[in-house]
């Protein structure tokens, strides 16, 4: 059966980190840690950017779309993982792996076109600080936020269609802990040159175009912020750029590593998308709200007034 073309199995074997069982129940453990945590983290940044009159700004609507598209991840990857790492069964039905096949490369190319609006719109609020509210007015942040859902919607559904085509051999167990898209690639039997190229220039526009206008904005943001004549005002125009060069150097970092240069170890792959899928959406709201003056702010009135009633409930 192992060179035989089959139909679409109703399940695949996910290997997971099964060569390392050692590691299975610790690691467990963290993830599920981490999990609720990004749960938490990225839940309230949402919730915070709708309540709180004061964040209703193009920088935090843009900052909940990006929380939104990180638990899309996690919670499209995470208890997945979680059940494979806690008991024996290491399966995935057929639809749960066309689930997260489609909703993972949707939203990571997604992410990638809204990191690009997110430096654009610091490039505008430093450069252009005068038109900043004529240039990003409501209505341009909603239309830059939809063109990011829907190009990354539509490159994952020609994608992910193109990948679920290929005619399979008969195994199909996925050297990995989660249903991506070169990895069921490896299984087909079928010459996969044509799925191949087409996954490249995919991801050119993503992949490539993306960290590019991120670099173009923030090389236009430096010119600019070192012809301040204030210290104040350069250290200011840079603390408020930092949160996002880390996120962008997390996102496109692992993600360079993945699918441009692919590790020569699969245990390093798979670490590399644990990275991706587990760790970068914790920090997200970590770097923003940590480093985020107004963040805090908002925390405060909103749990101040109920600190208050209890003291006065108390007496």
């Amino acid at each position: 059966m192992e060179g035989e073309n089959v139909s679409f199995p109703n399940t695949f074997v996910l290997l997971g980190f099964s060569e390392n069982p050692g590691l299975q129940i610790p690691l467990f453990a963290v993830v599920l840690i981490f999990h609720i945590l990004t749960i938490i983290g990225n839940s309230s940044i949402i919730l915070l950017s709708m309540v709180e009159p004061r964040l209703h700004t193009p920088m935090y609507f843009f900052l909940g779309n990006l929380s939104l598209l990180d638990l899309c991840i996690t919670c499209t990857i995470v208890p997945q993982l979680l059940a494979n790492l806690w008991g024996p069964e290491k399966t995935i039905s057929s639809w749960g792996c066309i689930t997260q096949l489609y909703l993972f490369t949707w939203t990571g190319y997604t992410e990638c076109v809204l990191l690009a609006v997110m430096a654009y719109d610091r490039y505008v609020a430093i450069c252009h600080p005068l038109r900043y509210s004529l240039i990003m007015h409501h209505w341009a942040c909603v239309w830059l936020v939809a063109v990011s859902w829907a190009s990354g919607l539509t490159n994952s559904l020609i994608q992910s269609t193109l990948t679920l085509q290929l005619p399979l051999c008969g195994h199909h167990t996925l050297d990995h802990f989660f249903c991506e898209m070169p990895a069921l690639i490896k299984l087909a039997c079928s010459d996969t040159t044509a799925n191949d190229l087409s996954f490249i220039f995919g991801t050119i526009p993503f992949g490539v175009m993306a960290p590019i206008l991120v670099l173009i904005s923030y090389t236009l943001i430096a010119r600019a912020v070192l012809k301040l004549p204030s210290v104040e005002g350069r250290h200011k125009a840079f603390s408020t750029c930092s949160s996002h060069l880390v996120v962008v150097t997390m996102y496109f970092g692992p993600g360079t590593c993945m699918y441009i240069q692919p590790p020569s170890s699969s245990t390093n792959a798979k670490f590399l998308s644990l990275f991706y899928c587990v760790i970068t959406p914790l920090l997200n709201p970590l770097i923003y709200t940590l480093r985020n003056k107004d963040v805090k702010a908002a925390w405060k009135r909103i749990l101040q007034p109920q600190r208050g009633r209890n003291i006065c409930e108390a007496r």
